[in-house]
């Protein structure tokens, strides 16, 4: 595991701080490819969205191992991108992506968004593929980040949108739990914290940006190149649900899952319906 860099965290995030900057992170950044070819039915849209132009400031939230930071900092030349996460061990990776790449414009650094002291008005653009529905107070994070970004400065989310709308997760934690209905999400930190439009406009109005626009996205999840190969991968993400079960329960999960991965195999590998928010805004004046 890498070492842990100091950071001030939110109480409100520690929960959120223990799972990235601990196993989950560490299998995360195990396998960090995995993961990008995951959504990359999303990253060039997402890119194209975020328009980003040579010398922007770009500031990436929850940039994981850091190929949306990667990218944007190519795109802004002298301007430059820095990426924010709490899993040292996935800006270790991100660190390494750079030097491989030759990317000399990408810095990361080990934060809670939701309180770390950014530089007022020190962005061009604020961006996040997946990474911004953590904050246990959103208002105050999203606050933060109009006060570092420029008056008509831009953000540029990719968020969920409902659990029901998204195969990859209900079925997958339907195969495990033996439950045909959609986990339930609301508005607390996760995943589809931000699935409700209503729900981000209005966080985002309160924080201080305008002009919040929400543009439905959908694309498929890659999972493996076959059912086996995606079943290690997701048992290795979510077995952790099956702890404390009998053997027989834990057995029933895997051939449940094991055949709805089979049926989602394709010419591409295994993959599942998923649907996102593209979301917009622009940071208002006097903030």
């Amino acid at each position: 595991m890498a070492t842990t860099e100091r950071a001030r965290v939110d109480e409100g995030n520690r929960a959120q701080e223990r799972t990235w900057d601990g196993d989950e992170g560490d299998y995360w950044a195990r396998h960090a490819d995995r993961f990008d070819r995951s959504v990359a039915g999303y990253h060039d849209g997402f890119l194209a969205a975020a328009g980003v132009r040579p010398g922007d400031r770009v500031l990436d939230v929850g940039c994981g191992a850091g190929r949306t930071t990667l990218d944007a900092a190519r795109a802004a030349g002298e301007g430059g991108a820095v990426g924010v996460d709490l899993s040292s061990r996935l800006l270790e990776v991100a660190r390494r992506r750079a030097r491989a790449e030759g990317v000399t414009g990408a810095r990361f650094v080990r934060a809670d968004a939701q309180v770390h002291p950014f530089a007022p008005e020190a962005h061009d653009l604020v961006v996040s593929r997946t990474g911004a529905m953590f904050f246990a107070d959103p208002v105050a994070a999203f606050a933060g980040l109009a006060r570092t970004t420029r008056p008509g400065g831009r953000l540029v989310l990719l968020v969920w949108r409902a659990a029901a709308e998204n195969a990859w997760i209900t079925q997958v934690a339907g195969a495990l739990s033996g439950v045909a209905a959609p986990p339930t999400a609301g508005t607390a930190p996760g995943p589809f914290s931000l699935a409700d439009p209503r729900h981000v406009e209005a966080v985002l109005t309160a924080a201080g940006w305008s002009g919040v626009a929400l543009e439905p996205r959908d694309a498929p999840l890659w999972f493996g190149e076959d059912a086996e190969d995606a079943l290690r991968f997701l048992l290795g993400l979510f077995g952790w649900q099956l702890d404390g079960r009998p053997a027989a329960d834990r057995e029933a999960a895997v051939d449940r899952l094991r055949a709805s991965l089979v049926r989602h195999e394709g010419p591409r590998g295994v993959r599942y319906a998923s649907a996102a928010w593209l979301c917009t805004a622009r940071r208002g004046p006097g903030r």
